[in-house]
């Protein structure tokens, strides 16, 4: 059990290896370093400004920006004073903002830039306790002048200030805090209804952060690429909780734009991200294959087939032939060794995949090429690390074995209810939310279906609310998982999103998002002519391309007895791409099933009444606030469907 605090953890980090490099920033195209006594001296003026600024024990300080190391610092420095730090999406809309800020009756802000200061001046009326706005980065801001709006150099010179005149505060007030006050607040993804502010203690964050890096053996010789938001938890246990636990180096890339190429630059050790990563990652790699010369694609081809039929049991450390030893050794200097150097993952030792369940055959790619990526399975209100794959013991189709300190149990309707030393305090201001989830005796109820195998492993199916039944017709009571078809369907490089529907019907339809880059890709080298999304979306060729892909799927339904019955029968390709901007999806891109089924309804309604076409005008919002309408002529494709495989006795 680890009773300690994030302060204590920096002071003891910078007391024992002061020079050593905590932080990396990469600014115009050069890596800046702070060291771990450069970080503790920072924390030191950035908590005295906001002391002096009024910031009190208990309160909260919004963090809004990308991973910056002034912004980590801000939490610190709002922790070393009993504050609550409580990291906002930066990607999110001004009017996103307005329901966190006033139900935690946020007064102070720590933004990044000149975004998101625009922000929140434009939702300030309605937010009136929102009394001090500071920014790190002052591009475009020379000439803003409302008040309470400074710039972070500010806040950290009147720190000096504050501190010369109260030596010691920082430090008094740093030592009070006790390992289960309340360290940090995380919005939810709020899929339906208002978001809930989720809060943690320092012991609930570090304790299974601690156990994290005890699983896999983490130190402070990991390096680790920090870009995913930081009001994700996942991000943020990885890059901050497991930071200060290990003493790691987390590197902050420039922007998202430089992501692939600062990972290269890194090479980082140990590396997370959720599955859409990995998928685009993919994306790209199967795009430049299609432009390589025709012995480079054989062989690629070649090795890649070698590749997924031993490089699984590689990883797992079971016995190989001779002949496939020096095989595959022969595919590892021509395909592998360059293909895990160009994805940036060389020195990759630990690879985790979270947020959402990751296709087999995408999670199966990166294992055979030699990377070692595991799953994980948690959420905003564990903690995230519930149950972690061993080294030898990955499964595709599982999420893991529960880890020090947790306890599974599954319900009789198949819900997983969690015990573990990482679950939440509660809901902020909502007991009500709170006592739906915490049982009396402790049990969390994480909304998951799904059961332990033999092996102990834990399997998930999909949420528990959206396993449904097919109804009627020769599927009558067979399994529906949405989140299973549609992760199947996302394994396709063409395929971007997807919503499968078919609970209480007679059968399976589908939306699908194409992904405009590898779909492009493909139709220029067919010379296939487009005007933009909508246009591409709706040729009869891309209809075709993507009939295939659901095909397939099908085809792969069909070999599993429970969910054959859940093989697509109708799709169509949607004018307009899934967008959180318009409550389609949440900020951690996680489709919001019940928003889009109402507002497509007249779509899913045609594709049950058998139409081969309907005509759809839907509004949408620019990335300049602006609204606007699109609206198209869409057509629905039948697709054809296997018969259920029978297993031999």
């Amino acid at each position: 059990m680890l009773e300690t605090t994030f302060p204590r953890l920096l002071a003891e980090h910078a007391a024992r290896r002061p020079d050593a490099p905590a932080l990396r920033e990469k600014e115009y195209g050069i890596w800046q370093t702070t060291s771990w006594g450069g970080l503790a001296a920072l924390v030191r003026d950035l908590a005295g400004g906001l002391a002096a600024a009024g910031l009190q024990r208990g309160q909260h300080l919004i963090v809004i920006g990308e991973n910056r190391p002034r912004l980590y610092a801000s939490m610190l420095a709002a922790q070393s004073l009993g504050a609550i730090p409580v990291p906002l999406y930066q990607d999110a809309v001004g009017g996103e903002f307005v329901f966190p800020i006033n139900n935690a009756e946020v007064a102070f802000a720590v933004v990044e830039d000149q975004e998101q200061v625009d922000k929140l001046l434009e939702i300030r009326e309605q937010c009136p306790q929102l009394a001090r706005i500071w920014f790190d980065d002052p591009r475009g801001l020379r000439h803003y002048d409302q008040p309470g709006l400074a710039a972070l150099d500010a806040l950290v010179e009147a720190g000096r200030a504050f501190n010369a005149q109260h030596r010691g505060h920082v430090e008094a007030e740093a030592a009070k805090a006790a390992p289960h006050d309340v360290a940090a607040m995380f919005f939810t993804s709020g899929t339906t209804g208002n978001p809930k502010g989720v809060v943690h203690s320092h012991h609930t964050l570090l304790d299974r952060a601690r156990a994290g890096a005890d699983f896999d053996r983490l130190g402070s010789s990991e390096e680790v690429l920090a870009y995913m938001p930081p009001a994700w938890i996942g991000q943020n246990i990885f890059s901050y909780a497991q930071w200060l636990v290990c003493g790691y180096v987390v590197n902050c890339p420039e922007s998202a734009a430089t992501v692939t190429i600062d990972l290269k630059e890194i090479g980082p050790t140990y590396y997370f991200a959720p599955p859409r990563i990995f998928e685009g990652l993919l994306t790209s790699v199967m795009i430049r294959m299609e432009d390589a010369g025709r012995l480079k694609k054989a062989l690629f081809h070649h090795f890649m087939a070698l590749a997924r039929r031993v490089g699984p049991d590689r990883m797992d450390g079971r016995p190989l032939s001779v002949a496939d030893r020096l095989h595959y050794a022969l595919g590892n200097l021509c395909v592998y060794g360059p293909l895990r150097n160009t994805l940036g993952f060389s020195r990759v030792r630990v690879a985790y995949t979270a947020g959402e369940a990751i296709g087999p055959d995408l999670f199966t790619f990166y294992r055979s090429i030699g990377i070692n990526l595991k799953q994980l399975y948690g959420s905003t209100e564990t903690a995230v690390f519930v149950c972690l794959q061993p080294d030898h013991e990955v499964k595709a189709d599982t999420v893991g074995v529960p880890i020090a300190g947790v306890e599974i149990k599954v319900t009789d309707s198949g819900e997983i209810l969690v015990k573990s030393p990482g679950l939440l305090k509660g809901y902020y201001k909502n007991d009500a939310a709170t006592a739906e989830v915490l049982s009396a005796d402790g049990w969390y109820r994480t909304g998951d279906a799904g059961f332990l195998d033999a092996g102990g492993h834990l399997k998930i199916i999909d949420r528990a609310k959206d396993v449904g039944r097919l109804m009627g017709g020769g599927n009558d009571g067979a399994m529906f998982a949405p989140k299973y078809v549609e992760n199947k369907l996302k394994f396709f490089p063409y395929v971007k999103e997807a919503v499968a529907f078919g609970d209480r019907r007679e059968q399976v339809c589908a939306f699908v998002n194409i992904d405009m880059e590898a779909v492009g890709n493909w139709a220029e080298k067919r010379n296939l002519p487009y005007g933009g999304y909508a246009d591409l979306a709706a040729k009869p060729e891309v209809y075709e391309l993507i009939r295939e892909c659901v095909e397939k799927v099908n085809a792969d339904l069909a070999a599993d007895p429970m969910l054959a019955g859940g093989q697509v029968s109708r799709f169509l390709i949607l004018h307009k791409e899934l967008d959180a901007d318009d409550g389609e999806l949440t900020r951690t891109r996680k489709v919001k099933r019940g928003t889009i089924g109402e507002r497509y309804q007249v779509l899913v309604d045609a594709m049950y009444a058998g139409k081969s076409s309907q005509f759809i005008e839907t509004v949408v919002r620019f990335e300049d606030g602006r609204s606007g309408s699109v609206s198209a002529d869409l057509k629905i494709a039948d697709v054809k469907r296997f018969p259920a495989v029978k297993r031999a006795a």
